[in-house]
């Protein structure tokens, strides 16, 4: 499977031009199975609680229903992040990715809200960390901090994902989540871990880019620097078979052992 990482500058509080940059970008995508956007995509990550309020919207709402036109019309499954609405009015940090027919295949909503920032503007997400199938590929879905808890990406690891996609708003100083946390999160589960990031500031805030696909050894097959770019790579079923064989964290684990981390 081929896929994509845009990294980007926010475009803070403008659907419509960031909607326009998709589609431009997705334009430019050759051959790629998935385009993978960062988190928050459509508005921008650090905008504040009431323009999130103002601004989300429900999974299958305008944007999505532009995004899934857009996949149509380029052959090309899009994961990307927006506020998301519920029927209750509860507000998220989500992923949705559509595929290349128009269709939601997943929405996911941040469970691990990043301090103050995060709290001020979403709920956390309820205990739903579903795997599902794009194009023969069995995929998993984290947003951002999500990462930095190991249990998160290993429960997806156990259920199946072969690939771990990974929208991110990372900032300083925070710059060795991207140079050692994707890596060893893909090393020890056995499964690439594709994760797109930001570039350059928002407000106060400063992105640290460096957007990477990381292979089932560990190693980056694909990585950004500091700049707005579009990053790609193949993803090998022989590399997450030669790495399941080689190495088994998985099958050599002791899960009676690990009662008591649930019960603190």
């Amino acid at each position: 499977m081929r896929i994509a990482l845009y990294q980007c500058q926010p475009l803070p509080l403008d659907v419509a031009g960031n909607l326009q940059r998709l589609a431009s970008i997705a334009s430019q995508a050759q051959d790629i199975d998935l385009l993978v956007l960062p988190e928050m995509f459509l508005t921008g990550y650090n905008i504040g609680a009431k323009a999130v309020a103002d601004l989300a919207q429900p999974s299958d709402g305008d944007a999505a229903l532009q995004i899934a036109e857009l996949a149509q019309t380029t052959g090309i499954a899009i994961a990307y992040g927006y506020p998301e609405r519920d029927l209750d009015g509860h507000i998220y940090n989500s992923v949705q990715v559509i595929d290349s027919h128009g269709k939601s295949l997943c929405n996911y909503r941040k469970t691990h809200l990043f301090g103050q920032l995060d709290r001020d503007m979403f709920s956390p997400g309820p205990d739903a960390f579903p795997v599902f199938e794009l194009n023969g590929w069995q995929l998993g879905l984290l947003i951002c901090y999500d990462l930095e808890f190991p249990e998160n990406t290993r429960r997806l690891a156990l259920a199946g994902a072969e690939l771990i996609v990974v929208p991110t708003a990372n900032m300083a100083p925070y710059d060795f989540i991207a140079e050692v946390t994707v890596r060893s999160r893909a090393f020890e589960n056995q499964c690439y871990v594709a994760y797109a990031n930001y570039c350059g500031h928002e407000g106060n805030v400063h992105y640290c880019g460096q957007s990477s696909i990381s292979a089932p050894n560990g190693q980056q097959i694909a990585v950004a620097e500091q700049d707005e770019t579009l990053i790609t790579a193949t993803l090998e079923s022989q590399q997450l078979e030669d790495a399941r064989t080689g190495n088994f964290y998985l099958a050599d684990r002791r899960p009676e052992l690990y009662t008591a981390l649930s019960k603190r």
